[in-house]
């Protein structure tokens, strides 16, 4: 190979990388679509919360309806006090699941994941107000935090017969 096709050759391939200036383009680049989209995704967990107490909403409203089911075929001498679900002895009143811990554990709900409040222990600043003859529901993430008191799924049972049960979802907070 001659002298000139070499330094030409070299003269072709001598950029062999980026400058500083455009790297310095493409980083900032990043850093404005990094905080544009930043906030989108802060706001997610809210959003999170909300549909889980949606699904917990409808677990006890589903657990609320089967119960009612059984309570009005059963026809056995115990009929109206309790009825099993999902190996889960739940008692009733007015026909219609208590508001129980049993009732939290029939619904598929577990304490990693919601926390439940009787009466006694809806106290507090991070509590919602106490109402009696009902649960709270919290998913863990804001239970005992200020959200707390207004992220929750409260199930206020029965108060007669063919009078189903209150179950209002409270989502201000979240």
């Amino acid at each position: 190979m001659n002298k000139q096709a070499m330094s030409a050759t070299r003269a072709q391939g001598a950029q062999s990388g980026f400058t500083l200036i455009e790297l310095i383009v493409v980083i900032v680049i990043l850093g404005i679509l990094a905080a544009t989209a930043l906030p989108k995704f802060m706001d997610m967990g809210s959003d999170a919360r909300v549909a889980s107490l949606n699904a917990v909403r409808g677990a006890l409203g589903s657990v609320s309806s089967m119960a009612h089911g059984k309570f009005l075929l059963d026809t056995s001498a115990n009929a109206g006090t309790s009825v099993v679900m999902e190996n889960v002895t739940v008692g009733l009143t007015n026909g219609y699941p208590s508001a129980a811990d049993k009732t939290f554990e029939a619904a598929g709900l577990v304490a990693t994941d919601y926390t439940m409040l009787l009466p006694a222990a809806q106290t507090g600043a991070n509590s919602p107000a106490s109402v009696a003859n009902s649960i709270v529901i919290q998913p863990v993430s804001v239970a005992n935090k200020p959200a707390g008191a207004t992220c929750f799924v409260r199930y206020t049972q029965s108060t007669g017969n063919n009078v189903p049960p209150v179950i209002a979802m409270t989502t201000n907070g979240c």
